[in-house]
């Protein structure tokens, strides 16, 4: 997918340059942190963070476990222009207020500075070396946005009619496809008609990302997540039926192609310059329990938004002359978040089903030269596990305390209560999480039931018998370290 001219190119270069230089000085791996809505992302980098400062329980991370990290430490970021990641709340958050912190409405950065002794014997002759890990938190619809980049506004107008045409959007689209059939898109522009409808369109986004829905193919993301660019023209627009290019100047129709162009120019455009094209090493992060709660519709948009989001990454590793001009990401990994709301046996599982809705993105990236892994993680595991009696079976069951208001079988819980719970079990074959209940499919076996998942709070930390608080208890984060960042650090 092509999102650059040659102007845009040429900026790039510029920048990278500027950023290899400083890496001579002080070496350097931005990582990007995305996710859709509610996938944990500021979650994940407090974790991370939390347990390199207070020396965590990491044995996959093999630099770390096996000493050679001397210490890791926080430090001002490089960009001034970057609202800082807000480390220290969303810590108080999680360790003191049991609660989970603010999601992601902002682009956001950390700067950690780890220093550590090289396993190679050569670089360890040399001294310490220091890594900067820049860490670039931003809101996974925003990448949604970047296909449109590659789009005019006829063919995204086509495609987001014909997405809200589709299975599990019906219901959410009826108030925004009625108003568009009273609107004639050739007639004369006016801004309260383009207020109106792009108000009923945000609305039927924002219907689409409801629980009861789960979607994902979500852009404009800014139409959800505006910022100060609330009410302005850059976000005042909506799809429309019909040739624009054929009607008339001044018409509702040019009104909305201009200002959907205005809205590349001014939103999407920076971010991708400014932040995405400067990443080296990527995490997005993927609820898909949320989506498999919610039914195949869910899943299979998942799959097309989680599609759509891999194709915009710069993948592969090219020359040393080539790396001084282009930012490329060579790791990519595609994190299960909540798989403490899971027995351990389905975390396999967590992660095939990813895998099958991915496989193409996947391959591509692969075979530009990235490495593509998948992993189920819990950045804060949230629960332990244990067996419930269910009619005189023992079942996998997984123990925490349910966030106030949540409701299992008709009870609703006030966030002290711990429970037993079993969530059922994910199927074996991928292709059935794709499947209604009931649909006759590999020779008439019934596609799965429902799951149950529950939203738990943050675990009570333990304490060693000093007062000291241990830190954040996690499944994998070792193993995405290991992957993320670990090759830096040999």
């Amino acid at each position: 997918m092509k999102l650059t001219n040659l102007a845009d190119e040429a900026l790039l270069a510029l920048a990278t340059l500027g950023d290899r230089a400083s890496d001579l000085v002080s070496p350097t791996v931005r990582l990007g942190v995305t996710g859709l809505a509610r996938a944990g992302k500021t979650v994940f980098i407090t974790a991370l963070v939390h347990n390199l400062l207070h020396g965590g329980r990491l044995p996959l991370f093999r630099s770390y476990s096996t000493g050679r990290i001397a210490d890791a430490r926080l430090e001002p970021q490089p960009d001034d222009d970057v609202p800082r990641f807000d480390y220290e709340d969303h810590v108080r958050a999680l360790v003191e207020q049991r609660i989970w912190p603010d999601s992601t409405r902002r682009i956001s950065e950390l700067r950690l500075t780890i220093t550590y002794e090289s396993a190679s014997y050569f670089r360890h002759r040399f001294g310490p070396g220091r890594l900067n890990l820049d860490i670039v938190d931003y809101p996974g619809e925003w990448l949604l946005d970047l296909p449109l980049l590659g789009k005019d506004f006829a063919t995204w107008s086509r495609e987001a009619l014909a997405l809200a045409h589709g299975p599990g959007r019906e219901a959410a689209a009826g108030p925004w496809l009625a108003a568009l059939a009273a609107t004639d898109p050739a007639a004369p522009e006016s801004d309260v008609t383009a207020r109106m409808l792009a108000a009923v369109f945000t609305d039927y986004l924002r219907a689409c990302r409801a629980d009861e829905n789960a979607l994902s193919t979500l852009p404009p993301g800014r139409f959800l997540m505006p910022g100060d660019l609330e009410g302005s023209p850059a976000l005042t627009f909506c799809p429309l039926p019909g040739d624009i290019a054929a009607m008339p100047a001044g018409s509702l129709g040019r009104m909305m192609a201009r200002r959907y162009e205005a809205y590349k120019s001014v939103v999407v455009k920076p971010f991708f310059r400014e932040h995405f094209a400067r990443l080296d090493r990527q995490i997005v992060l993927v609820d898909a329990l949320h989506a498999l709660n919610a039914g195949p519709e869910a899943v299979a948009d998942l799959g097309t938004a989680l599609g759509e989001i891999l194709t915009c990454y710069r993948p592969g590793s090219g020359s040393w002359l080539s790396s001084l001009l282009t930012h490329r990401i060579d790791r990519i990994l595609i994190g299960a978040t909540k798989a403490d709301h899971l027995h351990h046996a389905d975390h396999d599982r967590l992660e095939t089903i990813l895998g099958h809705l991915l496989a193409p993105a996947i391959e591509r990236a692969s075979a530009a030269g990235a490495r593509v892994e998948i992993a189920a993680l819990a950045s804060v595991r949230a629960t332990r596990e244990g067996v419930v009696m269910q009619h005189g079976e023992r079942l996998p069951s997984i123990i925490g305390t349910p966030l106030a208001g949540e409701r299992v079988d008709g009870e609703t819980f006030d966030g002290k209560t711990e429970i037993a719970f079993f969530p059922g079990d994910l199927p074996d074959d991928p292709d059935s999480v794709l499947q209604r209940v009931g649909a006759a499919s590999d020779g008439g076996r019934a596609a799965p039931a429902a799951l149950r998942f529950v939203r738990f709070r943050p675990p009570a930390l333990e304490r060693t018998v000093e007062g000291m608080t241990l830190s954040l208890p996690h499944i994998r984060l070792d193993r995405a370290l290991e992957f993320l960042i670990g090759d830096r650090l040999a």
